[in-house]
């Protein structure tokens, strides 16, 4: 099945210039979402993790149904003020200022094996955040996996783990 047929393209979305790509279509597609969890299973699978990390929002409806499916632990990388209780924090750059993003304190333990899953890898900007937030409480990040990957932005350079997507739009 080629899932490309199941992404929109939404022009001029968040603001003009930008083409995005809207994985609602593929989410509303019965059969499409199975080929592509099932795809996912498959690469996840073999980096043998522990638990499954989302980041926010889309990476959500990624990563948990894909834990569900393969008996795993999930957790929630937010941005500041959406998780309750202690969290742990990373800031990182971007092109103009800086962002944060965080995780629960008890969300992994040291030396668990994690992947980390979003909707879309762009310029890896907050995928890399992500990895250096699990490599700040001690966890090992053995993969990543995007559905989507926009490889004319060079996200992929900056990812320090094995990356794998089901889709690549190469402009």
């Amino acid at each position: 099945m080629d899932l490309k047929e199941h992404i929109r393209g939404v022009p001029d979305f968040p603001k003009p210039g930008i083409l995005f790509y809207d994985i609602s279509t593929l989410l509303a597609h019965p059969d499409a979402w199975q080929v592509a969890l099932g795809r996912l299973a498959r690469i996840v699978s073999k980096h043998q993790p522990d638990i499954l990390a989302g980041i926010e929002s889309r990476g959500f409806l990624v990563a948990a149904p894909l834990a569900a499916k393969l008996g795993l632990g999930f957790c929630m990388v937010r941005k500041p003020g959406k998780l309750p209780g202690d969290v742990i924090s990373h800031e990182y750059e971007l092109e103009y200022g800086s962002d944060s993003i965080q995780i629960q304190s008890d969300a992994v333990a040291p030396g668990q094996r994690v992947v980390v899953l979003d909707d879309l890898l762009a310029t890896g900007g907050t995928l890399g955040a992500s990895l250096a937030l699990f490599d700040k409480v001690g966890a090992k990040v053995v993969g990543a996996a995007c559905i989507i990957e926009l490889t004319f932005l060079g996200g992929r350079d900056k990812i320090g783990v094995p990356f794998d997507a089901l889709i690549q739009y190469d402009d």
